[in-house]
């Protein structure tokens, strides 16, 4: 209902993501790390996102983050022994920590990312130039973005492929699951790649960088909330960073 009644400004969410994006690398403490989540998700949802399907798409990660724990707690040292296999330390309190922390800060990336989909790509762009980024640097981040959903596609296409043809991806083996997967690779990449070629070829057909300069038929202009929205990102960063402080 917010999202619908304010619009802000691309710099706004980029500063929204800059905020929590460094919170989620400075801080180590869980509970803080889960509070950051959560206003990362509520700021998804401010900006108009969907932070229940965003959460819905990650679950089919659940099984990486699992072994993310595992492959975290025998490769820490220290801590105290959960699990013990002939007197090697398979899972201790201490890598179940280090793991938890990595999978709070993957969901903390992805929620602040998430963000940006709510913004236009030239509004992007144009926010970006403002910000004194070279446009072509700034052009650049926004094809990396509008990329993604591209790549998601591919795979999405490909699987459903691959189950036209009677193939059953979760009654397979893990191994020949994972060796199935490593085939296709390659046609998405390649799919990919050949994407990016035609995108190349339009853009010098609309003689991209014919001209030193660009001008911009919209300028934009920051509104009274997107000042107090900035505020206040500043505020519960430099609260969250003093508590962490004194957490240590």
């Amino acid at each position: 209902m917010w999202a619908k009644m304010i619009c802000l400004d691309p710099r706004t969410k980029l500063f929204m993501v800059l905020t929590v994006s460094s919170l989620a690398v400075f801080i180590t403490n869980l509970s803080l790390l889960l509070c950051v989540l959560l206003l990362a998700l509520a700021a998804v949802a401010f900006t108009g996102g969907n932070p229940l399907g965003l959460l819905k798409k990650l679950k089919k990660f659940l099984l990486i983050f699992v072994v993310i724990v595992f492959v975290q707690s025998i490769f820490t040292k220290g801590g105290q022994p959960v699990w013990q296999v002939l007197n090697f330390t398979v899972v201790s309190d201490l890598g179940l920590v280090r793991g938890l922390q990595m999978i709070l800060r993957f969901f903390i990336i992805i929620s602040s990312a998430a963000i940006m989909t709510t913004a236009k790509p030239r509004e992007i762009i144009q926010g970006l130039v403002q910000c004194k980024i070279p446009y072509e640097l700034a052009f650049m981040v926004t094809i990396a973005i509008r990329f993604l959903p591209i790549l998601r596609d591919e795979v999405n296409d490909i699987l459903t492929a691959i189950q036209l043809r009677g193939v059953n991806l979760k009654q397979i083996p893990l191994m020949k699951r994972l060796k199935t997967y490593a085939y296709l690779i390659m046609p998405m990449i390649t799919s990919v790649l050949l994407k990016a070629q035609e995108l190349s070829v339009a853009m010098e057909m609309r003689a991209f960088r014919a001209y030193p300069r660009r001008t911009s038929l919209r300028t934009l202009k920051m509104q009274k909330q997107d000042y107090l929205i900035i505020a206040l990102c500043f505020f519960v960063f430099l609260l969250v960073v003093v508590l962490a402080l004194k957490i240590k």
